[in-house]
């Protein structure tokens, strides 16, 4: 991540790279920058699709939140109904838990998302809420929370159903909370393999399902998704240092292209835009010059995070401001507005960011403001 050092005007000036728009063999595709929210490229991302197992995603999400709440126990074990069962006996990606056995959540965890397992959700499903229907309950409440508007979930792992349907861009939305929200849970989604052994036979050793986890790019996640009405999907994640690419695509011809197109998307990304931090809240500190204040400086920040993406061909027109009317005269109160930081490109105002006091300003004493005055008659700016 590129930061800013501000004082007052800053031109950034660097090196142009070709950019041309990808060309990616999907039926329906977002990229997304995970700091700044901005949408880097998209193709009919409100599309309406079968989201498939991408499902899991919010199937994940519904059980951390529960876990980060304790309210339920990694340790925790639930009953294999024969619904679940049969799920691992219908050709489905299965985890292959037996009929009546007790299974922790953790497990049933890695076996929704590594092994993909059909099973293992609906196992999790009537866990936590008693039966599937109640779960796809929470799925949806869990949506609206999160603002995904254009989808609904009618089942716990995505199996063709056609009140099961979303968006890239709700699920691109979706992929973000997880990765923001449950940061240590999340790390599941990177694991390579996962091994039951309770299968009624020989223990059973799957991959993750996501091909880009063995390519070494920075890829940590999140889902890939498969049925014939909707053919190949692919909720992918990238970070390269500290920047955070997120692609959804849905409506790949063949397999292979969900990996080859997916990475594209996101190399795409990475090479031909930067992300700024422009301000941290509480982090991102400026010092102004004061007047009549028991100090010299004061100490000013943003209320809220901004990072700014943009592309490298327009990064030599982004210009970046300090206003205030200065020296800043006490007293001021901490949190209190008195500067904004304001970032152009190509000289249209693109963000204002109001900056508050950090920290209270007391004003001298009588006394010595009074010196200060007389000096300031005489002497000028002292």
């Amino acid at each position: 991540m590129n930061k800013f050092l501000i004082i007052c005007i800053i031109y950034l000036k660097l090196a142009v790279s070709a950019y041309a728009l990808p060309n990616i063999d999907a039926r329906t595709w977002i990229l997304i920058d995970y700091h700044s929210n901005e949408i880097i490229n998209e193709f009919d991302p409100d599309t309406k699709i079968n989201p498939a197992s991408m499902t899991k995603i919010m199937t994940s999400i519904i059980a951390f939140d529960l876990l980060k709440n304790n309210k339920l126990s990694l340790d925790d074990t639930f009953f294999v109904s024969e619904k679940a069962w049969r799920l691992s006996q219908s050709g489905y990606s299965s985890m292959f838990i037996m009929i009546n056995d007790q299974v922790s959540v953790e497990d049933l965890l890695k076996g929704i998302i590594i092994a993909s397992g059909n099973d293992a959700c609906i196992a999790l499903a009537e866990g936590i809420a008693g039966s599937e229907e109640t779960f796809a309950e929470m799925m949806n409440e869990k949506a609206e929370e999160i603002g995904m508007n254009s989808t609904n979930f009618n089942n716990s792992s995505g199996i063709n159903d056609p009140d099961n349907y979303s968006t890239v861009r709700d699920i691109a939305l979706m992929s973000k909370y997880l990765i923001n929200n449950y940061p240590n849970y999340y790390e599941i989604f990177a694991e390579k393999t996962f091994t039951w052994d309770r299968t009624g036979g020989e223990p059973i050793k799957q991959g993750n399902r996501n091909p880009l986890l063995y390519k070494n790019v920075g890829v940590d996640g999140v889902k890939t998704g498969y049925l014939s009405v909707e053919k190949y999907s692919l909720a992918s994640s990238m970070k390269k240092n500290e920047r955070r690419l997120i692609a959804v695509a849905s409506g790949f011809p063949t397999k292979n292209l969900r990996s080859s197109e997916s990475l594209k998307l996101l190399n795409w990304g990475f090479r031909n835009t930067n992300t700024f931090e422009i301000s941290k809240k509480d982090l991102s500190i400026f010092e102004l010059e004061t007047w009549l204040g028991k100090t010299d400086k004061i100490k000013v920040s943003t209320s809220e995070d901004f990072y700014l993406t943009i592309n490298k061909k327009d990064i030599r027109n982004l210009k970046v401001l300090l206003k205030y009317d200065g020296p800043i005269i006490a007293p001021v109160q901490k949190g209190e507005k008195i500067a904004e930081l304001i970032i152009t490109n190509k000289d249209q105002v693109i963000k204002t960011l109001p900056l508050y006091a950090f920290e209270d300003l007391k004003k001298v004493n009588f006394f010595k403001s009074l010196i200060t005055s007389i000096n300031y008659l005489i002497w000028g700016d002292v």
